[in-house]
């Protein structure tokens, strides 16, 4: 989301994901986890440039995730955005977030951001790593800084503009509430995902549970070259 974004950086990762079907898990395996609330695949059909995605299509894709869940644009307290860090791709998404999260939110911030900024783009495995990203999210009700994001692009911020309050957090912070929230994992050939996800009963992160902490506080350096 940074005015400087023109691109991507490639990642590695492998994640291994146990999916229960029917019968609930013991209170033990309960730990880490969250339940599948709904989900919604789309073909992200004509658009403008592999960097210039069709919006109208992203947002379809959101709505039929919350549809599919049986929730509330309200409901969900975190976004986490495919993030293709590119000056169009983000304004586009942000906007697709905008019209269907923040049309007619009330009180509590949308929380946004995109573990690519921190790992790279791992392409086949990155819809999975924003969903490990986003339950952590859940699970402490805390929301981590989008790395890198120093100043705002313009389009992003038209895009988000004179809808209900979203925050893009540059600093650690708690997460206002964090039951359920959204990943998002776009691909090269136009196929587009949306999962819902929402906190597994009992699990710590209510807000019985948070504890306040000072905010960081981030000195930059910057070192020289020298022969």
């Amino acid at each position: 989301f940074d005015s400087r974004a023109d691109g991507f950086a490639r990642g590695e990762g492998c994640s291994t994901v146990v999916i229960g079907v029917g019968r609930p898990f013991s209170s033990a395996v309960l730990r880490g986890s969250a339940v599948l609330r709904g989900s919604a695949v789309r073909q992200d059909g004509r658009s403008a440039s592999l960097t210039a995605p069709n919006g109208q299509a992203q947002q379809g894709l959101l709505r039929g995730a919350l549809q599919d869940a049986s929730l509330q644009a309200q409901a969900i307290s975190a976004n986490e955005a495919h993030g293709t860090g590119t000056a169009l791709g983000d304004p586009i998404e942000a906007g697709a977030m905008a019209a269907i999260f923040l049309s007619r939110r009330v009180g509590e911030p949308l929380v946004a951001g995109s573990l690519k900024a921190n790992a790279g783009h791992t392409e086949p495995g990155a819809g999975l790593a924003g969903a490990f990203k986003l339950l952590a999210q859940l699970q402490h009700a805390r929301m981590p800084p989008n790395a890198h994001l120093r100043v705002l692009n313009p389009h992003v911020g038209a895009a988000l503009r004179g809808h209900a309050a979203s925050a893009l957090p540059t600093q650690a912070g708690v997460l206002a509430k964090g039951s359920a929230g959204g990943v998002s994992s776009f691909g090269y050939a136009g196929t587009i995902a949306h999962t819902v996800l929402r906190r597994s009963a009992g699990e710590a992160g209510d807000g019985s549970a948070r504890v306040a902490t000072p905010a960081l506080v981030y000195k930059r350096r910057a070192f020289s070259w020298i022969e």
